[in-house]
């Protein structure tokens, strides 16, 4: 039940007066944008946002996005204001400072009620994309009694003039994906000033051609505001809300102008606007009066979360069900491969890891209803789609297979906007040359701490003809960059599914796959027959795949497809009396977490070091130190087959030999 005029008006007014407040008193920070959707967001969140501030992580709420994360102050101001345990007024008073959880841009992993972190503009925004696809795809599962909520968004300009919000909103629109609102603070103002010195575009009408319900409303009348979000509401199709505001509305001198964008207002201009708005409270001081209107917005979702608790207990085999379908796969995923592992073991296929991969996948998306899988446009080639996963479209929303289209960074963010939500666990795949256009993404996966696995194919030279543009000679260093990332490069058929195994074990740290186009050598298989999660060896990042026969004096460390030319190279050391340890290193993440005893062990100071990894040697230096060789790939490729390419780069064991041989003799 909406509140009278004058109430909203003061409610509205305590972000203004936070906003401004917080800023001036960390000396940066964004005011403009929480003053301009104070009104907007003051609606939204008394009137349509279903949501209970004692219970921040219920299944069924709806998930508020602010893709326009640097107005950070407005999501701070309405957790605080509508009574979650955190932000505290000391939190919002201490904002931007080390310590407090009221960061420059919002981090899920520091605030309940942040769905997700923003920031990067347009992956809000995106991200949202993914939500709204888990809510469609659980309430296919489950139905509208225990799923049925919306996505809520709130953009600027900046979100909508990124790349990915093409990518985003057209897969929401060919999706059909009605759960999710965009509302669009319209303020005509980014850094530099008018947003007519850069575009000139009919936002609303790209909005349109997408398959998307637009709407538009003054975003400081109430009454216009409410009509706005029910239309979007009650329509079938995503929507765009563009609500005109004035960026810090309530500062007389500086609103409407790009000089309230990112920076404070100043204490003068802070004592023009308290003077305007008719706020006599004392800086971070909210009147009781207004403080009980706000804290009482959470009451309806208080009732309709009891009610849809009622409902989820009333029976017992379906709450089961939903409880153990929103718990993940971090338990079950090894489980699931070991009679696989077990099988293949006896006869270990030759097969590309992408392949590999695929058969991995089979057993585990049929066991493990939870993943959702998908590829940018390259299905054939990722090999990510098995018999158990059905398509996902806007006909069928239990299906599990997404058809992303040729939108990797879309893929990406969408990716993560699924697993925050919760209850599914997305996979999705596209060349390991394309993660370099969804890095960011990639990043944002590892800074929020989710699990989000990419399968990323054709991981070097060996893809072959595709020539230069499509061979990655960085990008599996470059990503082991990433803090929180694993990077998985597995050897053979066994190695993948082991790898997989270990993706899918940690829900708070994203995994990449790099998988070869070309068919590998297996490396693994006896004394595997009976495998199980506790005896998985890439567990450990790095294992000695083979003793030296002879006195050691190498150790060769490799990682995927170049394991078997480690095995080649040490196979031709021990023919001449020099016993070589071979190493394979599938994940280095892993290997850097062992303990330094296991690390010497692998990594002996008394032998020669050699790692081979068909990419940028840059790295391995740090496991093969100053005195070792690192053979490897430090420009871009050619055009030719993958055999052809392994020997013009050096990538051989008759190539690699005498290097080592040189080495040793001094």
């Amino acid at each position: 039940m909406s509140l009278d005029t004058a109430r909203m008006v003061r409610m509205a007014n305590a972000i203004r007066a936070l906003s401004m407040d917080a800023v001036q008193a960390a000396n940066s920070g964004h005011p403009g944008m929480p003053m301009g959707m104070a009104d907007v967001a003051t609606v939204l969140w008394s009137e349509y946002l279903r949501h209970d501030p004692k219970a921040p992580d219920w299944a069924d709420r709806d998930r508020f996005v602010l893709s326009a994360g640097h107005g950070s102050m407005l999501i701070y101001s309405l957790l605080h204001l509508s009574g979650y345990e955190r932000p505290t007024i000391d939190d919002i008073r201490n904002f931007r400072q080390l310590g407090s959880p009221c960061a420059g841009h919002p981090e899920n992993f520091l605030l309940d009620g942040v769905e997700c972190t923003t920031g990067p503009l347009g992956q809000g925004l995106a991200m949202a994309v993914g939500m709204a696809i888990a809510e469609r795809h659980l309430n296919a599962l489950f139905g509208d009694d225990l799923v049925d909520h919306r996505t809520w968004v709130i953009a600027g300009d900046g979100c909508l003039m990124e790349g990915i919000n093409h990518e985003a909103i057209g897969l929401a629109g060919h999706l059909k994906l009605g759960r999710m609102n965009v509302l669009w603070d319209d303020n005509r103002i980014t850094i530099d000033g008018d947003t007519d010195l850069s575009t000139s575009e009919d936002i609303k009408a790209r909005y349109e051609a997408t398959g998307w319900h637009v709407t538009t409303c003054d975003g400081h009348d109430f009454a216009d505001i409410r009509r706005a979000l029910a239309e979007a509401a009650a329509d079938p199709r995503p929507s765009l809300v563009a609500c005109k505001t004035v960026i810090g509305k309530g500062a007389p001198n500086k609103g409407g102008t790009h000089h309230v964008h990112g920076a404070p207002l100043g204490a003068e201009e802070i004592a023009a606007t308290r003077e305007a708005l008719g706020w006599t409270s004392a800086p971070f001081e909210v009147p009781a009066e207004i403080l009980t209107d706000w804290r009482a917005t959470g009451e309806r979702g208080e009732a309709a979360h009891a009610a849809w608790h009622k409902r989820l207990t009333s029976d017992a085999d379906r709450r089961a069900r939903f409880v153990n379908h929103m718990m993940g796969v971090s338990d079950l995923a090894a489980p699931a491969l070991e009679a696989y592992i077990q099988g293949i073991a006896a006869n270990p296929p030759k097969v590309a890891t992408r392949k590999a991969s695929e058969m991995a996948l089979g057993p585990l998306t049929e066991k493990l209803p939870q993943l959702i899988g998908g590829s940018a446009d390259l299905t054939g080639s990722n090999n990510t789609k098995t018999p158990s996963t059905t398509p996902f479209s806007a006909d069928d929303y239990a299906g599990r297979y997404i058809y992303y289209g040729i939108r990797e960074f879309g893929m990406a963010a969408a990716m993560n906007g699924m697993m925050l939500h919760g209850g599914v666990v997305p996979y999705g795949g596209t060349f390991l040359i394309f993660s370099d256009y969804c890095r960011n993404a990639i990043r944002l996966s590892a800074l929020q701490q989710i699990g989000t696995v990419y399968v990323l194919t054709h991981d070097s030279i060996g893809l072959g003809e595709d020539g230069p543009t499509h061979q990655p000679i960085e990008q599996v260093m470059s990503l082991r960059l990433i803090p929180n990332l694993n990077v998985y490069r597995p050897a053979d058929a066994i190695e993948t599914a082991e790898c997989w195994a270990l993706a899918l074990q940690t829900p708070e740290t994203p995994s990449v796959l790099a998988l070869t186009r070309q068919n590998l050598t297996p490396v693994r298989g006896e004394g595997d027959e009976d495998w199980t999660g506790a005896s998985n060896r890439c567990a450990k990042g790095g294992y000695r795949l083979r003793s030296a026969k002879a006195t050691r004096k190498v150790v060769l460390l490799a990682s995927g497809s170049e394991v078997e030319v480690a095995v080649a190279t040490a196979e031709a050391l021990e023919a001449q009396g020099i016993g070589a340890d071979v190493v394979s290193m599938p994940c280095t993440e892993l290997f850097d977490a062992q303990d330094a005893a296991y690390r010497a062990d692998l990594l002996p100071a008394d032998a020669l070091k050699v790692s081979i990894e068909a990419g940028v040697t840059i790295g391995w230096e740090r496991y093969t130190g100053v005195d070792g060789l690192n053979i490897g790939i430090d420009r871009f490729g050619a055009s030719a087959p993958a055999s052809d390419l392994f020997e013009k780069f050096g990538i051989t064991a008759d190539a690699i030999v005498p290097q080592i041989m040189n080495k040793l003799n001094g």
